[in-house]
């Protein structure tokens, strides 16, 4: 998916963010330094990174719960795979220029890298007012499509026509984040995402119980936490002494910057939109055999696993340069150390929410509703959903870990086939044979088969690296 981009552009992408996110090291210590501390200095921002990202979705989550009612949790689920589809868009653009900005500061062409920014302001309004005005025209078809029923639509609405009305806003924001991230900021990208975090939980219980605004108040507080967050990410990109920033002549949009950063972006708005379409199947088949309350269950239930996902992922982001770099060095018990580290700390992690799942369900799920009846749904839920979550960490780390040595391909291959070759067919056929329980099921039996496939995969690669590493002795 990277179109335009040679392996030399792509390891001085890489050099780039090597040298931002570890307090610009040179990159030749990634080929010597102790591999645990480097993974440390590297993992660990991303994570708090990816750790207040899903806070962030967790927050309104909580006290929409509380606040407004059981009904209102299921409303909001409704709105996940709208909120997919959005971020698929935004993920289309801003990783796109984000990895564009550090291809050319690499490469010091400066000049381009000020244009990037300045077509990723103009893109992402252009983009983000014309998902805003199809989504608002079909919005309440579109609410019944993804599972909804009058009880539930009318809070996922109210929800949704806030959220809409920002959309701008919010590509503005993760855009931004992005480039300030690869720019050499990724602790001010970090900032960033915990003062929306902040914010938000501020601003919420404020509007949904202060001011008596309900499911409207929590859209509002999530916006203005964006907007604050946005005008800072303003404030630093029109100081002039930053290397990009700001400036007459930057923002008309050039058609190689564009098509390079959506050609780049493609691959994870492809997975986005997979998402998006795997949860308006899920949502459908709970509606069709559970009802409402089901698919309130599953919005809880897809949250709280979400923590866990997060982790690991900011886990991986930690560990993609370091491998990228040893591999392209042929130091393949470098690469081979790296790998097995992560994947021990990512099987902790997820092993910790499994545990979560199977030891304490109820007091988890109760973090969001004291109704009796959903509470019982979702702990059940959680149950099934995190039967085989030890292995889901060695599963992604895998997925990461091809992605990190230039193995594009096969990266996402390992994701495809879990959520479209896998879990659509599953979540197809078996609610037909078990009804609410076939749609729960389908989740671990995709998580099963897929770390089975990965781990097929990553012992063919190592036999690989083995002959590699025996013709050169």
């Amino acid at each position: 998916m990277l179109a335009h981009l040679t392996n030399f552009e792509y390891l001085c992408a890489l050099e780039k963010q090597v040298k931002s996110m570890a307090g610009q090291k040179t990159p030749t210590a990634l080929g010597t330094e102790n591999i645990g501390k480097l993974l440390m200095q590297y993992a660990v921002p991303a994570i708090i990174a990816m750790t207040a990202s899903s806070l962030y979705n967790m927050v309104d989550s909580i006290f929409i719960g509380h606040g407004v009612g059981t009904m209102a949790i299921s409303g909001l689920a409704l709105t996940f795979p709208l909120m997919n589809l959005a971020a698929a868009f935004g993920s289309l653009v801003g990783v796109g220029a984000s990895t564009l900005v550090s291809v050319k500061l690499g490469q010091k062409d400066y000049d381009t890298a000020q244009r990037v920014l300045g077509n990723v302001l103009v893109l992402n309004i252009v983009l983000g007012l014309a998902f805003t005005v199809a989504t608002m025209i079909f919005l309440d078809p579109i609410l019944y499509f993804f599972g909804g029923s009058d009880e539930t639509v009318k809070y996922a609405r109210e929800y949704m026509q806030i959220i809409l009305l920002g959309n701008v806003v919010t590509h503005l924001y993760l855009g931004l984040n992005a480039v300030l991230r690869s720019s050499g900021h990724p602790q001010k990208a970090m900032y960033a995402t915990i003062a929306t975090v902040v914010i938000n939980t501020i601003l919420d219980p404020l509007f949904i119980y202060g001011f008596g605004w309900g499911i409207r108040g929590a859209a509002i507080a999530t916006i203005i936490a964006q907007v604050i967050s946005l005008l800072w990410q303003f404030k630093i990109f029109s100081n002039k002494d930053e290397l990009l920033h700001f400036h007459r002549g930057i923002f008309r949009l050039r058609r190689k910057i564009v098509m390079d950063s959506l050609a780049i972006g493609m691959s994870p708005f492809l997975m986005n939109l997979a998402a998006c379409f795997i949860v308006i199947v899920i949502n459908q088949g709970l509606k069709r055999y559970g009802g409402d309350l089901s698919i309130g269950a599953f919005g809880i239930v897809n949250r709280l696993v979400f923590i866990f996902v997060m982790i690991v992922m900011g886990l991986n982001q930690g560990m993609q340069p370091i491998a990228g770099y040893n591999y392209g060095a042929k130091q393949y018990p470098r690469v081979t150390k790296v790998l097995k580290i992560t994947i021990y700390v990512a099987t902790l992690i997820t092993t910790i929410g499994f545990l979560m799942g199977m030891l304490i369900p109820d007091l988890a799920v109760s973090i969001f509703t004291t109704d009796e009846e959903l509470v019982r749904i979702s702990a059940k839920g959680l149950r099934i959903v995190v039967m085989f979550f030890p292995i889901v960490g060695f599963q992604m780390v895998t997925s990461n870990f091809f992605q990190s040595i230039g193995m594009a391909s096969k990266a996402i291959f390992l994701s495809v086939s879990r959520q479209v070759l896998i879990l659509i067919p599953c979540l197809l056929i078996l609610p037909h044979f078990y009804g609410q329980l076939g749609v729960w099921i389908s989740m671990p039996i995709s998580d099963l088969i897929a770390s089975m496939i990965a781990g097929t995969m990553l012992w063919y690669q190592f036999r690989q690296f083995s002959l590699s590493s025996n013709l050169k002795h």
